[in-house]
Formats: C-alpha cells, sequence, structure tokens
C-alpha cells in the first residue's frame, strides 16, 4: 500500500502545493491498481493528474466539508463528464452527511439528477468499515468545529505477507476517538496546523506539531485517554496541513520533542510505502 501526498498544504493552496488531496494504492491479488483519493482541496484535482488519469479513481473519500478539503469537486465533475473520450463514472464517493448537497453547491448544479452520473454518494457512519477493491476503510468521528472523520485505511502490505494500516487524522484537535484510530497504525498522516504558543487561545480545530508527535508515541493523558486502555506507538508520522506561513522546521521540532520514532514533513509528490 501506497500513500503519495498529492496536496498537502493547509487550510489553503498556497505557493507550492495544492490543498488537502491525498492518493492511496494497493494492487489486489489479480495485479490491479486500485486508486483512492482522500479529500480534493483547491488545485488538488490537477496536481493529482500528474500521478494518474482521474479517470482511474476507484473511490473518493472527503474527511470533512470545509473547502479547503473538497472545494476542486468541481474541476472532477467536470473531467469525468466532458473528457472528448466520454462521460466516466459513477465515482463510489464517500462523505459526512450532507455531502450530496455540497457537491451540488459547489458544482453549481441544483439537479442531483445530473451529477448522477459522476457520483455515487454514500454517508460515513462511525464503527462500519467499507471495502474498495483491497481496502478496508474505517471513518472516525473526530474533534472539529463541523462533522468531521478521520480514515483508518487497511490494505496490503508492500513488505510483508500483512495486512498494513494507514491512519489519516483529517482535521482535528487532541480527542480519544483520534488517539485510538492512530493506535499501532504503520504510518501516521497527521494534520499539524497550529504552532505551540502562538494559536493557544484556540482549542477544538487543529493539532500542533507538540500534539502531533503526542499522538503517534502513544501518549496518554486525558486529551487522548477515555477508557484506560493501552495504545501503541505509530511506524512513522508524515506532518501536514501546514499554512503557507508556518515555518515546518518548528513544526518537525515540536514533534521530535515527543516521538522518538520517523517523521517527515509532506511535501507535494511525496511518497511512502507500508
Amino acid at each position: 500500500m501506497r500513500l503519495t501526498t498529492v496536496g498537502c498544504s493547509g487550510s489553503m493552496s498556497g505557493p507550492r502545493s495544492a490543498a488537502s488531496t491525498y492518493l492511496v494504492q494497493a494492487e489486489d491479488e489479480t495485479g490491479r491498481t486500485w486508486n483512492l483519493c482522500v479529500d480534493l482541496g483547491p488545485g488538488g484535482h490537477g496536481a493529482l493528474m500528474e500521478h494518474l488519469d482521474p479517470r482511474e479513481l476507484d473511490g473518493l473519500l472527503f474527511s470533512h466539508l470545509h473547502p479547503d478539503h473538497m472545494a476542486d469537486v468541481v474541476s472532477l465533475q467536470v473531467y469525468l463528464r466532458y473528457h472528448p473520450e466520454g462521460e466516466s463514472g459513477p465515482l463510489e464517493t464517500w462523505g459526512p452527511v450532507g455531502t450530496a448537497q455540497r457537491i451540488s453547491d459547489v458544482c453549481w448544479i441544483p439537479d442531483w439528477a445530473e451529477l448522477q452520473g459522476q457520483f455515487t454518494v454514500r454517508e460515513h457512519t462511525p464503527g462500519q468499515a467499507v471495502s474498495i477493491g483491497p481496502f478496508r476503510i474505517e471513518a472516525v468521528p473526530v474533534r472539529h468545529p463541523v462533522p468531521a472523520f478521520g480514515f483508518l485505511i487497511e490494505g496490503p502490505s508492500e513488505s510483508r505477507g500483512e495486512a498494513a494500516r494507514i491512519a489519516y487524522t483529517g482535521d482535528t484537535d487532541s480527542c480519544p476517538s483520534v488517539a485510538r484510530l492512530a493506535d499501532g497504525a504503520d504510518l501516521l498522516l497527521c494534520e499539524a496546523s497550529f504552532q505551540e504558543g502562538r494559536e493557544d487561545f484556540v482549542r477544538g480545530i487543529h493539532l500542533t506539531g507538540l500534539r502531533a508527535g503526542e499522538l503517534a508515541a502513544a501518549a496518554s493523558g486525558p486529551e487522548w485517554d477515555d477508557d484506560g486502555a493501552p495504545r501503541r506507538p505509530v511506524g512513522g508520522l508524515v506532518l501536514t496541513h501546514l499554512p503557507p506561513w508556518t515555518d515546518p522546521d518548528v513544526i518537525l521540532a515540536e514533534a521530535r520533542s515527543v516521538y522518538a520514532g520517523p517523521i517527515d514533513i509532506a511535501s507535494p509528490g511525496g511518497r511512502w510505502s507500508v
């Protein structure tokens, strides 16, 4: 299973990256490659085209419906509907309650019947895993001002004969549910939008580099625990969703102060195998 950070700029597109857009790929037993797009923020569709033809997508997952995580669905809709080789779809699309209406609003197409050729929309159900090809995907509610989810994506490992797990936080602050999501994951794709000492006046929106490191290290405490069950550190940490005004070295240092495992800062085209 492979993760590519197609776009990783936090809360907006930036001078060097599209906003949150991630590609997860794996082969099934026949060798066929399956492709999941996780979030599709501003600029994400164009950047995705550097990695594959968007008509090859098998699933689209929205963590939440803030525009920086889904607004480029408008570009995908045009591509799927008006490509000169013909219309393609419908693409299996998962998101929070209201996803179909938000897609309709963003695309300025009020009649959903006009979008059914491009998207089949289903809504996340906590505790209920879904399968797309070789992937098993669980959506976990997290802590954000709107209904938001992180994803635990299980799929075939690139290096061993068992399933591997990628955990993606989406946008969240510290909470027990995201701690359970990250528990023992092979790779944690973790937002770290805020900086210690800079956004301390607001909670319930984003993680800092420090809190992302605590999550990766399976730190205990009231913000992470609600049942006292032990948790395991993750195998590796990728910090993402940094706004253009944030110094990545500061966020990296915060995370390294509490997590001793491998850490990377996401960049456009970055790729990891698990």
